[in-house]
C-alpha cells in the first residue's frame, strides 16, 4: 500500500511530519470536516478517506471479522454517479464535480474492499466500468483520468481488476493492456537500480529507481491485489535483462531490486527532501507483501521482523491505514498480529471505528474472549495512506497525482 501518489499535496495535510520520526510527530491535524460515524480513523478525511476506509475493510476481511455496515454503507456512499470514487465527498447529496473529482487509486482501492466484504455487486461493476473508461492508450493508468500514466496506479488497478474476476489482459485501449505498459517503466539492469520500477520518466526521460513504485509494481506485474501471500520462490535471484521481459520476469528483476535494499537493515529509508536516514515505514511494509507475493520469504520475514520491533508508534499516529498495512504485511509472510512489538495491530485497527463482528475462527485456532472486547470488539489473535508519507504504495502512491 504507498506514498507515491501526490507528496505535495500530503505534506499540505501534515503527511511529512508523519514520516519523521515517531518521536516527533505531533497530533494529528483538526479535521476541516465533520468526521462521519462509519468512518474509520479521526484525522481530516480530505485527502485519504476512501483510501483508508477501503484498507480498513480489506484487513479487517483478512482476519475474518465481518465489517460494520455502517463502515460498508459509508464507503459505498462514496460513489460518484459515474462509478468512480474520488478520495472523499463530504456531502454525498451533491454530484461530484470539478471541486471532487473520482480518481484512479481510490476507485480500485474501494473496488477490492467492496468486492471482499460481499453483497456490492452492482457498486463494483460500475466502478470497473469507470476504470475501464478512463485507461491511457499505453495500457495504463494515471492517478487523474487523462493524466500521463503511472506504474503505481496501473498497478492498484490492476489488483482491483484481477479482485473483481476481470482479467487485466481483457482490459486494452488502443490494443495494450495494463501489462504492456509497466515494462516501461522498468530501470534495465545494467543501470543504476536495475530491476526497479520507476514512477515516471523524470523530466529528461529518464527512469529512476523509486521503491514505493517497484512494490506496487511487482503485485501489478503478478496480477495481484493489496491482499496476497507467499508465492513461488523466483528462478534467478538477481536482475535477468531481456529485451521486453514478461510479467514474470518483470516481477523478479523488481523483487531482486526490493531484496537488496532491505538485505542490510531490513528496511527502506525515506527518499523525502530533509529525511535524511529516516526510516520509511509504510513503503517498508508494503514491500514486505512484494517480497512475499514474489516467493522471496527470507527477505519479506526480516523486513517484517523489523517492523515489529520498530513500527507500532509510527501505526498508532499515523491511523487505520497504517495499521491495515501492517496487517496485510502480516498476513503476506504468515505472521499473526495479536502481538506486535507489544501492540495488538487487530484490536488497534477496530478500535478505530465502528466495531466489526467475528465470522470465523481465528487463522491460529484461538476464540474471541469477552476480557479482550473493552474496545467493544471481539479480539481474536489472527493474522496488513493516508497518515504520512511513510505509509507506502498501499498509501502514498495514490496522493502523488492529487491536483
Amino acid at each position: 500500500m504507498n506514498v507515491r501518489r501526490n507528496a505535495a499535496v500530503l505534506a499540505a495535510i501534515g503527511v511529512l511530519a508523519a514520516a519523521a520520526p515517531a518521536t516527533a510527530a505531533g497530533p494529528s491535524p483538526s479535521p476541516k470536516v465533520t468526521l462521519p460515524a462509519g468512518l474509520y480513523g479521526k484525522a481530516d478525511p480530505t485527502y485519504d478517506g476512501v483510501w483508508r476506509q477501503s484498507l480498513t475493510l480489506l484487513a479487517q476481511r483478512t482476519l475474518g471479522y465481518r465489517p460494520a455496515a455502517a463502515a460498508v454503507d459509508w464507503l459505498t456512499g462514496q460513489q460518484c454517479a459515474n462509478g468512480g470514487f474520488a478520495a472523499f465527498r463530504a456531502d454525498t447529496a451533491k454530484a461530484c464535480d470539478s471541486k471532487v473529482v473520482p480518481d484512479t487509486n481510490s476507485t480500485a482501492a474501494a473496488v477490492q474492499a467492496l468486492h471482499a466484504v460481499g453483497g456490492r455487486g452492482g457498486a463494483v461493476a460500475k466502478a470497473v466500468d469507470w476504470l475501464k473508461s478512463v485507461q491511457g492508450k499505453d495500457g495504463g493508468w494515471g492517478y487523474n483520468p487523462g493524466g500521463p500514466s503511472d506504474s503505481n496506479s496501473t498497478s492498484v488497478v490492476i489488483g482491483a481488476l484481477a479482485a473483481a474476476g476481470t482479467d487485466p489482459a481483457d482490459v486494452r485501449k488502443s490494443g495494450k493492456s495494463p501489462y504492456d505498459a509497466l515494462p516501461g517503466w522498468a530501470v534495465p539492469c545494467d543501470q543504476d537500480g536495475g530491476g526497479a520500477l520507476a514512477f515516471q520518466p523524470d523530466k529528461k526521460g529518464k527512469l529512476v529507481a523509486n521503491a514505493d513504485a517497484t512494490a506496487a509494481g511487482v503485485l501489478g506485474a503478478l496480477g495481484k491485489g493489496f491482499v496476497t501471500e507467499a508465492g513461488k520462490a523466483p528462478a534467478r535471484t538477481g536482475c535477468a535483462e531481456a529485451g521486453h521481459p514478461d510479467r514474470t520476469r518483470l516481477a523478479d528483476n523488481a523483487g531482486a531490486y526490493l531484496a537488496a535494499a532491505v538485505a542490510r537493515s531490513g528496511h527502506l529509508l525515506s527518499s523525502l527532501p530533509g529525511a535524511k536516514d529516516q526510516p520509511d515505514f509504510g513503503n517498508t511494509a508494503d514491500t514486505v507483501v512484494a517480497l512475499a507475493a514474489d516467493g522471496r520469504t527470507g527477505p519479506a520475514k526480516k523486513a517484517y521482523a523489523w517492523l515489529e520491533k520498530n513500527a507500532s508508534q509510527w501505526a498508532a499516529q499515523s491511523g487505520p491505514a497504517a495499521y491495515a498495512q501492517l496487517i496485510l504485511a502480516g498476513h503476506a509472510v504468515g505472521a499473526q498480529p495479536g502481538e506486535f512489538g507489544g501492540t495488538s495491530l487487530v484490536r488497534a485497527l477496530n478500535a478505530q471505528g465502528p466495531a466489526p463482528e467475528m465470522e470465523q475462527a481465528a487463522e491460529d485456532g484461538t476464540k474471541a474472549s469477552d476480557d479482550d472486547s473493552h474496545t467493544g470488539v471481539w479480539w481474536i489473535v489472527g493474522v496488513g495512506l493516508v497518515a504520512g508519507v511513510g505509509i507506502g504504495f498501499l498509501l502514498s502512491g495514490r496522493r502523488k497525482q492529487r491536483p
